[in-house]
């Protein structure tokens, strides 16, 4: 319970006076607007500048259809005709960001159910792979994409070549692009991967949404204003944002002052006067004496092209939205479903709505022991592993029956993989075991066999 929570307190609630600041403080969770359908009333964004959240029409599905178990199912459902509405919408959307940024979790939240593997270690994902969400009239085709990465790095960790290029194939596809950033790592947080301006630059044409994600983890909630300022080079949806330092009003009390918002109005050519201290984040132990202002400006319209030269930038100043969540516990996961469902544009579905993704059934049982291999051996072991199925079928009673061998280039890694009595190999097989009858929603009966390879 100690994560959620910890998620909920980064929503804010916004309260605007008659003529002065908008004060930006916590607040309890049932004292907050539920999500709303509408562009920007419910994504940060638009909680920081005070826009006004509406009624949700619903809670979205909860019940994805489960996977098909047979390859044969799979392909049928691939190459059927769409059972589509009669005025369809999709959306098409890349998801990038560094390596280890929570892309395919936030994929398997969004889904509803676990369809992409997920480890700690990085490049779990391999190659890009499609999610299908299917919700009333609209269809939203999800890309997971490898981390950015280098050449350098894909020749450490024996990467496929195909490591470098599926992410920049995705945003050829794509109607809209999420940044993913992991708000927990201080050594990267502050700002954008080269890799990852890289492609904004490639492909301004493409409308652009930043994801703070693991926002949970982070303990000083008040440094999400920094890092939107910096991640956003002060602009986001062609609004000037500013962040400055104004000075200590008391500089022996040893209560920080509250942390504040203030919008300027579109005809205001200068920046608004401090504002009074108040009751905002007083009482939190890492505010500083000193107060941190966002101040919006006159709008301004980001450039069709967007900055071209990367070299030395640290934020893009054309993201649309952006949204804070902690994907791993679902925390803010439905806003921004919603937001996408919203963003979705008239066109034909290219997914049956019982195709929850387009990978077959052997490679989601593939990438769901691969994952488990990944988080229980150490170092680079796990990306020497060759995974070879060697049994498919259904049993007399209805359950899936996998008989999978794991290839090791030495006999040291094979102990370390079968482990002492036999415990490692035992865990990873039933904890896949375990995720693979929830993807497939029936019984699965899973056997590893650990060889060096010959």
């Amino acid at each position: 319970m100690a994560a959620p929570m910890a998620a909920r307190s980064v929503r804010w609630a916004v309260r605007a006076a008659a003529a002065g600041p908008i004060l930006l403080r916590p607040a309890p969770s049932s004292c907050l607007p539920r999500p709303a359908l509408c562009s920007g009333s419910r994504s940060a964004l638009g909680s920081i500048l005070g826009v006004p959240s509406e009624k949700p029409s619903g809670a979205l599905g909860r019940h994805p259809p489960p996977l098909a178990s047979s390859r044969e199912e799979q392909e049928r459902l691939l190459r059927g005709r769409p059972d589509q509405p009669r005025n369809p919408r999709v959306l098409r959307i890349a998801i990038i960001g560094a390596p280890n940024a929570g892309k395919s979790t936030l994929c398997n939240q969004l889904l509803g159910r676990k369809v992409f593997p997920v480890s700690k270690k990085v490049h779990t994902t391999r190659c890009k792979a499609r999610g299908v969400v299917t919700h009333e009239d609209t269809q939203l085709i999800i890309l997971d994409t490898p981390g950015l990465t280098n050449r350098f790095k894909v020749t450490r960790h024996k990467l496929d070549e195909a490591m470098l290029t599926d992410p920049w194939d995705s945003m050829k596809h794509a109607d809209l692009v999420l940044v993913l950033v992991d708000v927990s790592d201080h050594w990267t947080r502050n700002s954008l991967s080269k890799e990852v301006l890289k492609c904004l630059s490639e492909f301004p044409q493409v409308p652009s949404v930043l994801v703070l994600n693991k926002v949970d983890l982070l303990k000083k909630k008040f440094l999400l204003l920094e890092l939107v300022n910096e991640l956003t080079e002060g602009t986001v949806n062609g609004k000037k944002l500013e962040v400055r330092a104004a000075s200590e009003q008391n500089s022996s009390s040893s209560a920080g002052s509250p942390l504040q918002i203030t919008q300027a109005s579109p005809s205001e050519n200068r920046a608004p006067k401090q504002a009074r201290g108040g009751s905002g984040m007083e009482n939190h132990s890492d505010v500083k004496a000193s107060e941190s202002s966002v101040v919006t400006g006159e709008p301004q319209r980001p450039t069709q092209n967007g900055p071209k030269d990367v070299k030395d930038r640290k934020g893009w100043p054309c993201f649309q939205e952006i949204f804070m969540l902690a994907a791993l516990h679902g925390e803010e996961v439905d806003t921004l479903k919603r937001y996408l469902l919203m963003q979705a544009k008239p066109g034909p579905w290219e997914f049956h709505s019982r195709v929850l993704t387009s990978q077959s059934p052997q490679e989601v049982c593939n990438n769901i022991i691969r994952e488990k291999i990944l988080e229980y051996l150490p170092l680079e072991v796990p990306y020497g592993v060759t995974q070879v199925t060697e049994m498919w079928e259904e049993g007399q009673s209805g359950e899936l029956l996998i008989v999978q061998s794991l290839l090791v280039p030495r006999k040291s890694h094979m102990m370390m993989l079968i482990g002492r009595g036999g415990k490692v190999i035992s865990r990873i097989a039933q904890e896949a075991g375990q995720d693979l009858m929830n993807a497939f929603l029936c019984d699965v009966r899973l056997k590893l066999k650990v060889e060096v390879k010959s």
